[in-house]
């Protein structure tokens, strides 16, 4: 029987060109260097059927993206998607038409979702067209990267 490595991705979900949807491509780009070299660093605009590909094959995945859940701007949600869905109806969270949420829920329908699934969604305050993040994402993502870094190696940078 031939062994099939185990692939691991952290992905970036967001749009640099629309100030704190950003965030997940930003904590991405911040990850290069600090993360195990068996790790893939991805970022990804948030369409839902490429990201599905993404995910096929994967044993676990860590995803960032900003949100807009209606909590205050820079509050940081963790989601275990192996545990339970993202909870769509308390939270819209995503940016995209098609939301991660969505997109998670199709991968698990269709037997595509990484064993271990974790999901960090940065709570944005501005979504206008343009570049450069609010204070609080910028905040955020300061907060979220060592956390990402733990949840490959199992302790904070």
């Amino acid at each position: 029987m031939r062994h099939v490595p185990k692939r691991r991705m952290m992905l970036g979900i967001g749009n640099r060109d629309r100030r704190d949807d950003a965030a997940g491509c930003i904590v991405a780009q911040q990850l290069h260097g600090l993360l195990p070299h068996d790790v893939e660093i991805a970022e990804h605009d948030g369409e839902a059927t490429s990201l599905l590909a993404r995910l096929d094959g994967l044993s676990t995945a860590v995803i960032v993206d900003a949100c807009r859940s209606g909590a205050a701007a820079g509050t940081v949600h963790r989601f275990d998607i192996n545990g339970a869905p993202m909870p769509q109806a308390r939270f819209g969270l995503s940016s995209h038409s098609f939301g991660l949420d969505a997109a998670l829920e199709l991968a698990r329908a269709l037997g595509q979702l990484p064993a271990r699934c974790i999901v960090y969604a940065i709570e944005g305050a501005d979504f206008d067209v343009g570049r450069g993040l609010s204070a609080a994402a910028a905040a955020a993502i300061a907060s979220v990267t060592p956390r990402v870094v733990a949840e490959f190696t199992g302790h904070e940078v």
